[in-house]
């Protein structure tokens, strides 16, 4: 236990809390600690489950008081493992999920622990939606707080575009209101910064019609096919409208329930994505990602918007072991699409990935001064996915991402989609790199909220996480 995590300070902070302290004697202490990614195996001196505000006002005061390391847990699905610490008090959020829609206003307020499931469970039911992820278990935090790439961001923007306020708990124990006309410079840096600027307790969103259904493609190509997709696919996004918001991938892909025997150990091409407006016309919107090549299987459908946003959930289980780094792409050249071919080719395990998006539309149309968010100038961005499950096959899995990214850096100028930035304790360079000019307004803005770290310095991202 760290030292100044005494049991008699404990002891007084568990008689103020409404929710859970858990300790490391706890029998649910093993499950309180453990994250979605596999990976992180981190040890926190204490565990607390906060019910409400008043909590997380608690929370940060012990942790002011005691000087001790802290992380802030929304919801829990963290790729980076800065949502859990070693040896210090964890803030934990995830039981705060209420999500409240006012349709005539069109939006919603959600509270940091939710995940996005529970955002379009109530949002769907107006017909509304504002854009999230593209898994449906994913946080609501640390999505909204890194950016938030989804399923809508051409027609949209980011998750973080469409805040209209954010409730926040200062290093001080100070409860604040965020917007573009309250702490501007908390606002601004609440979007896409990723820092370490207090624990947030609640967004308020704007709300799009969307669905209930909406036009939507997922085909998959033969492997030996992918540099041909990835060209036609290049073409395809040249003219695309920004309804049309789509991804694609390259790898083994592995599942023998999705796939016929003969293929299901060859690598594919993957390109999935849906359209922001009437399934009729996102039906011919569409329709060329389907004509690529001679597709394996087909699964592109009119489905429900809520249907989509899970489809990937089965393939991202609690517990498996995931590495992700990504770069932000100045085009698709030929020879960067030879790179990507190769690297897919070259991964260790059947379930990595080699990933394209593509940007642009709404995103790059907000002034870069705007938010913090750093990566509104490129066209696209390149994810690189190590996803397995033997423990034995972790050096070669981060190996094979960071050769990968190192390959890959001479397509871009080096700034990160920082949702997918490899493990938290690599990223003093990258951000630096990532922010540019920006860096050290962000720097500024800590500093002001956190004179004292309490939360660290840049790069801890305590103001939330997924």
């Amino acid at each position: 236990m760290a030292a100044t995590l005494t049991d008699d300070r404990l002891g007084r902070f568990e008689a103020a809390l409404h929710g859970d302290v858990i300790r490391p004697d706890d029998d649910v202490y093993d499950d309180a600690r453990a994250v979605w990614n596999g990976m992180i195996d981190r040890y926190p001196a204490v565990i607390a489950r906060c019910a409400g505000v008043a909590d997380v006002i608690e929370a940060v005061t012990l942790a002011r008081e005691a000087s001790c390391p802290v992380s802030v847990r929304g919801g829990g699905h963290n790729v980076s493992g800065n949502a859990v610490c070693d040896d210090g008090l964890v803030i934990d959020c995830s039981e705060m999920t209420a999500v409240s829609v006012d349709p005539e206003r069109r939006t919603a307020w959600v509270q940091a622990g939710a995940r996005w499931a529970d955002v379009d469970h109530e949002t769907q039911a107006f017909g509304l939606a504002t854009p999230g992820g593209v898994v449906s278990d994913t946080g609501v935090a640390g999505l909204t707080l890194g950016g938030g790439i989804g399923h809508l961001r051409r027609k949209y923007g980011l998750s973080c575009d469409n805040l209209r306020s954010v409730d926040v708990v200062t290093a001080e124990g100070e409860f604040v209101t965020t917007s573009a006309d309250e702490n501007p410079d908390l606002f601004w840096a609440l979007q896409g910064g990723a820092g370490a600027f207090g624990v947030v307790t609640a967004f308020e969103f704007d709300c799009h019609p969307v669905g209930p259904e909406v036009a939507t493609c997922l085909v998959f190509y033969p492997g030996d096919r992918a540099k041909d997709c990835l060209r036609a696919y290049r073409e395809f996004v040249a003219t695309a409208p920004d309804e049309v918001s789509t991804l694609t991938s390259t790898g083994v892909m592995y599942d023998p329930d999705l796939f016929p025997a003969a293929v299901v150990d060859d690598c594919k091409f993957a390109v999935m994505g849906c359209y922001a407006g009437p399934p009729s016309a996102g039906e011919r919107a569409l329709a060329p990602l389907r004509e690529l090549a001679d597709p394996i299987v087909d699964y592109s459908e009119v489905r429900r918007y809520a249907d989509f946003q899970r489809i990937l959930d089965d393939d991202y289980p609690e517990g498996m072991r995931y590495y992700w780094k990504s770069l932000y792409l100045d085009g698709l050249p030929e020879s960067a699409i030879d790179r990507i071919a190769y690297w897919a080719e070259a991964a260790p395990s059947p379930l990595s990935t080699v990933d394209v998006w593509h940007l642009g539309g709404e995103i790059e149309r907000v002034d870069a001064d705007d938010s913090a968010f750093a990566g509104r100038h490129a066209p696209f961005l390149l994810g690189v996915e190590a996803n397995w499950e033997d423990p034995a096959a972790d050096d070669d899995n981060v190996a094979w991402v960071r050769d990968c990214l190192d390959d890959m850096r001479q397509f871009s100028d080096g700034a990160t989609y920082l949702n997918f930035p490899g493990f938290f304790e690599e990223g003093e360079a990258m951000r630096r790199t990532t922010f540019g000019s920006a860096y050290e307004r962000l720097v500024e803005v800590e500093e002001s909220y956190d004179p004292a770290g309490v939360f660290g310095r840049q790069g801890s991202r305590a103001a939330g996480s997924e």
